[in-house]
């Protein structure tokens, strides 16, 4: 299944209103795919593409929230870590949303994503790519798309169901194991000479 259009999720700034991916015909992979820009594409291509652009951010950074952050389920611990492992080997920051409740009246952008402000966070850390892992789909399905109208952040989103079409590149149904197979293929990329950017 591919995507009926020839609309491309980019980076921005995109505009104060940017149109929701899916109503441009951007659709969401099935099972063993991923979602590159709008194009609907074999996992492996997509986990390639997630390991390259990681090196070759200058400021790569997660955003875990709470599906990865509280052990709220079997299996969440393992992912937490895979996620972990992935953002040491590549040298990302992290920066926790534990919850997504709105700080008023004002946010600290370095530490925290705002749900009606999160540009504010990629635009004072200077974030070129960002990652998304363990976010609710609501929540990320909002940031996102505020993201991409805002700013010129490449996103990411490692999402445990359908995936997000307002990510730059996403994959679905992730568990620690697809995390892990990010974090080979980082490691192939480098000892292939790929030097972090």
């Amino acid at each position: 299944m591919t995507a009926k259009s020839s609309y491309k999720v980019l980076p921005g700034p995109e505009g104060y209103l940017p149109p929701a991916a899916a109503t441009m015909s951007v659709m969401l992979p099935d099972p063993g795919e991923g979602l590159v820009e709008g194009e609907i594409v074999p996992q492996e291509q997509a986990i390639n593409k997630i390991a390259e652009k990681l090196l070759s951010a200058k400021n790569p950074t997660f955003f875990p929230g709470p599906l990865v952050l509280w052990a709220w389920k079997d299996g969440v611990i393992e992912k937490a870590v895979a996620a972990k492992e992935l953002a040491d080997v590549v040298g990302a920051k992290i920066i926790p949303m534990p919850d997504y409740r709105p700080k008023y009246p004002m946010i600290n952008p370095e530490i925290e994503i705002n749900p009606n402000h999160p540009n504010l966070t990629i635009w004072h850390n200077k974030i070129d790519v960002c990652v998304f892992v363990g976010v609710h789909c609501h929540f990320a399905n909002i940031a996102l798309k505020i993201i991409r109208g805002g700013t010129s952040c490449y996103t990411i989103a490692l999402c445990g169901e359908m995936g997000h079409e307002d990510a730059m590149i996403t994959l679905r149904d992730v568990k620690a194991d697809t995390i892990r197979k990010i974090t080979e293929a980082v490691k192939e990329m480098k000892a292939g000479g790929v030097v972090s950017g």
